[in-house]
């Protein structure tokens, strides 16, 4: 959808972004303990998010893997959002709770998204309010984004019905992080 948006366009909105500090990562759990190492076999810490895993790919959420979960963690959550989108706020491009804390990681194509059915049930909105994985699709032009792939371990399971959105998420998560990692991978529109 954004890469519609005119090359000029998008040059002309570059220095327009939400910020590394208005994610959650940074501005609702900057205390929390960094115990939980994120990684990815598609793509390093830094760097660029195959085009696979994007709007110009086949639309996949890339397989993650994380490891240094704390003890008592009895939920994980897994919150990826655009620190550099041209809006106040970052976009979220996936929200999944209650995930298992013995999983180590989710494979490729695991949340639902315009590529996969997902296998992941406890899925919630993204920016675009739809239940899934919102592939990154930056403006042509803007320059590259950063998308932090955030991992939060949780003293207790959220237990959230429906399909809530980014501020739901973040108050049922309030004072029941125990730890938190993030991986950010770039992607960028020629």
């Amino acid at each position: 959808m954004l890469e519609k948006i005119p090359h000029a366009l998008g040059e002309a909105l570059s220095g327009l972004r939400a910020g590394i500090e208005t994610t959650a990562y940074h501005a609702e759990f900057e205390g929390a303990p960094e115990a939980i190492r994120v990684a990815s076999p598609a793509f390093g810490d830094g760097a660029a998010v195959p085009a696979r895993f994007t709007q110009d790919g086949e639309k996949l959420s890339p397989p993650l893997a994380w490891s240094g979960i704390p003890a008592g963690t009895a939920a994980l959550v897994l919150l990826v959002e655009d620190a550099d989108s041209p809006t106040p706020k970052p976009i979220v491009h996936a929200i999944a709770w209650d995930l298992e804390p013995t999983s180590e990681g989710l494979a490729e194509g695991a949340l639902a998204s315009p590529g996969s059915t997902g296998t992941i049930e406890e899925v919630g909105k993204n920016t675009f309010l739809k239940a899934g994985y919102l592939p990154p699709d930056p403006p042509t032009g803007h320059g590259p984004h950063r998308y932090l792939f955030q991992v939060y371990a949780l003293n207790r399971r959220l237990g959230l019905e429906g399909t809530p959105g980014r501020g739901a998420l973040l108050e049922a998560m309030h004072g029941h992080v125990l730890a938190k990692g993030a991986l950010t991978g770039t992607y960028e529109r020629p």
